[in-house]
């Protein structure tokens, strides 16, 4: 079988995974979305609107949309299974692998977090599996808006793991193409560890209530990442962790150029505001819909490298706190001002 013709499965088809498997599906690569019943029953009724943040618009028809609720059903026809599932259902999804899916099966995580490819490996059996990452941002429509759209709203290239897999399956070829630009990494954990600095954003974003270019754009909300990411950082260098770039830059760079003046910054961070207006995270998301978010997946991870290490994080801690307690509210996003997630006594800049 030629790696075009692999069967593709897409284990979470919620936002990205809706966004990566519709580009997929539009190549004419044969994909099953494994959606939960409400997501099957929008993708049969009016099919999938794929749109991106360069201009592209494009509809996958229901008639030419592969999607099944039933992992008994989906999962064993898998040539290569992507897991978009949150991390919180990592350990269910592996289970799942582990049952129905085919020991030749390659599983590619495509998740949030450092360390959901190595528990896939953990409970997956012993199928290959791959870390990867996702860069950009993906809105989805609001519930009950047909067709079903999901919207690239920033740019960037999936990177996954270098498997030594060439003669065996060329994973880049399988999944690059239009809408969706793939290649592999030679150091997924200094990816991973990268991405997670950026990330620690997810969260202002979540307790801010604005679209991420706005908050990005107020040094008052820049300054709370600068400093989350300089704690972040002290924990991973603590650590022996050396994050990869981040938008072209060294990592110890980012909390310096995050502190520059608005004007400053709109000015040098061009390519890190390249960003559609609509655009939010997950983690605000999952607040609005009342489900439980990545935070530990994320400030947690950091979290824990700190105590481990013995260096302080009390803006992490702060973040983490205020995130959890919107989860415990359910009332969506609490839409604080950054003066309300700075802990007294922390400081916001260098």
């Amino acid at each position: 079988m030629a790696d075009g013709e692999k069967r593709i499965v897409i284990a979470g088809a919620g936002s990205i995974g809706c966004y990566v498997g519709g580009c997929l599906a539009l190549a004419g690569r044969q994909v099953v979305l494994l959606a939960r019943p409400r997501i099957e029953a929008a993708l049969r009724q009016g099919g999938l609107r794929v749109s991106d943040l360069e201009g592209r618009d494009r509809l996958v028809k229901p008639d030419a949309l592969g999607v099944n609720a039933d992992p008994a059903v989906a999962l064993p026809q898998a040539d290569v299974i992507l897991v978009t599932v949150k991390s919180g259902a990592t350990q269910e999804m592996a289970a799942l692998i582990k049952a129905h899916a085919r020991p030749d099966a390659v599983v590619i995580s495509l998740q949030n977090g450092v360390d959901n490819a190595d528990r896939l490996r953990a409970r997956s059996g012993q199928r290959t599996v791959l870390a990867g990452m996702v860069p950009f941002n993906v809105v989805q429509s609001p519930e009950g808006e047909l067709p079903l759209r999901v919207h690239r709203a920033s740019e960037g290239k999936v990177m996954i793991e270098d498997g030594g897999l060439a003669g065996l399956l060329d994973v880049a070829g399988v999944l690059d193409v239009e809408g969706l630009a793939v290649e592999t990494h030679g150091d997924m954990k200094a990816v991973l560890w990268g991405k997670l600095l950026m990330n620690l954003n997810n969260a202002l974003v979540a307790l801010s209530d604005l679209p991420l270019a706005r908050e990005l754009a107020d040094r008052r909300w820049r300054l709370i990442l600068a400093g989350q990411i300089d704690e972040a950082l002290r924990a991973m260098n603590a650590s022996g962790i050396a994050p990869a770039r981040i938008a072209g830059l060294r990592p110890a760079l980012l909390p310096k150029v995050l502190r520059l003046p608005d004007w400053l910054f709109k000015l040098l961070a061009r390519r890190m505001l390249a960003i559609d207006p609509q655009a939010r995270s997950s983690m605000w998301d999952d607040l609005q819909r009342g489900r439980p978010t990545e935070i530990d997946e994320l400030q947690g991870a950091v979290l824990g490298l700190a105590q481990r290490t013995g260096t302080p994080a009390p803006l992490l801690k702060s973040v983490t706190a205020l995130v959890r307690a919107a989860e415990a509210a359910r009332l969506g996003s609490p839409g604080l001002a950054p003066e309300q997630v700075v802990p007294p006594g922390a400081s916001r800049s260098a």
